[in-house]
């Protein structure tokens, strides 16, 4: 079951980047709403577009898989039901945003939020998924520290 979602969220930013790619021109901004545009931009960088003339591409795509396999050992080692799900999300995500770092040279970012004079750096479904893992983790780390807590306090 949890390959078939990592699978099928693999696929899913994929097909995504292609859209974008062949019907979104580099920088084009395509506006859905007043707060949500769709564009066609190159992340060379990583998070936001850091270090993107920096770091060389074969360190960011090494550091990637290096945390991928990290992840792999703590997901199987791991007994939480919802750490298990945040984790496969953190791992959809990454492995989406290499695969697209090797095929391209970068990574193709086309959700743009903005309000007014505000703007989020464009983003991938890739980030979705790494975010939404992220905060599951950090979630549950909370309830599991609460718990403990209870414990020693009784």
């Amino acid at each position: 079951m949890k390959f078939f979602i990592l699978a099928l969220l693999i696929f899913l930013d994929f097909i995504s980047k292609q859209i974008i790619l062949n019907f979104i021109k580099l920088n084009e901004l395509v506006s859905l709403v007043f707060f949500l545009d769709i564009t066609h931009i190159h992340n060379y960088g990583i998070a936001f577009g850091l270090f993107s003339d920096v770091l060389p591409i074969w360190f960011i795509v090494l550091s990637g898989i290096l945390l991928t396999i990290f992840l792999l050992f703590w997901m199987f080692k791991t007994s939480n039901v919802l750490e298990k799900w945040g984790i496969l999300l953190i791992i959809a995500g990454a492995i989406s945003n290499i695969s697209d770092r090797l095929l391209n040279n970068y990574v193709l970012d086309f959700i743009f939020l903005h309000y007014k004079h505000y703007y989020w750096p464009a983003f991938n479904f890739a980030d979705i998924y790494i975010s939404a893992g992220v905060v599951i983790i950090i979630i549950e780390s909370y309830n599991m520290y609460k718990t403990r807590l209870k414990d020693n306090n009784e």
